[in-house]
């Protein structure tokens, strides 16, 4: 099964982000603050949403910044990802 999101929609799958501290010590995921850095892994077709044309400026393989609490998450073949409308992604990492 593969996702296909639509309209303004995109399915991200969340970057899991080392963090050291500044003494060098190793952080457990579990002790991290929902990471907000993800991959597009498929994007929507765009189009009309709530009357305003939606042009898609994300590609597959891009790494995005989300809004915190944004999307719905959602686990497909022990994978999980989290689908977002487009206007939920603050900045494309460079």
């Amino acid at each position: 099964m593969t996702l296909r999101p639509l309209s303004d929609k995109v399915v991200v799958k969340l970057v899991e982000m080392e963090e050291t501290t500044n003494s060098g010590i190793i952080l457990a995921s579990a002790s991290q603050e929902k990471p907000q850095v993800a991959e597009v892994v498929a994007v929507g077709p765009g189009g009309m949403v709530d009357g305003n044309e939606v042009v898609m400026t994300v590609k597959v393989g891009d790494k995005v910044i989300t809004s915190k609490y944004a999307g719905t998450e959602v686990k497909l073949n022990k994978e999980e990802y989290t689908i977002v409308r487009q206007s939920d992604i603050l900045a494309i990492v460079e």
